[in-house]
């Protein structure tokens, strides 16, 4: 199963893919944070056959009530499970690995999808 992982953010919103068979994520685009978002991850989730989506949970953080309705709007328009990772510093996690520079969301979808499939990975 192919699964999507977001690092959401008020300006642009991360988004990393994983391999056919989930083991491993990819950072894939970054969309920017608009009116069209919704429908531009509805699309890809088609497109790519993906069956979850994971978020990065962003404790403490004023944008996490951002983060809530976005969550019950995917889950309300695109019916996959959706599942929430911690993602502190998956942005400067990113960065460590390559530049900043415009993939740098995607980048941290990445981080934060592959802390979500290695923590599955380890409880099975």
């Amino acid at each position: 199963m192919r699964y999507m992982g977001i690092d959401y953010g008020r300006k642009r919103v991360g988004i990393a893919l994983s391999n056919e068979n989930g083991d491993m994520g990819f950072p894939y685009q970054v969309f920017p944070n608009d009116e069209r978002l919704l429908q531009e991850i509805e699309s890809l989730v088609k497109e790519r056959e993906v069956g979850e989506i994971v978020i990065g949970l962003s404790e403490g953080n004023p944008i996490q009530e951002s983060i809530d309705e976005f969550v019950q709007d995917l889950t309300l328009h695109i019916g996959i499970p959706v599942h929430l990772e911690p993602e502190q510093y998956s942005t400067q996690e990113s960065v460590r690995y390559q530049k900043k520079g415009e993939m740098t969301d995607a980048s941290a979808a990445a981080v934060i999808l592959n802390s979500f499939l290695t923590r599955k990975k380890h409880t099975s």
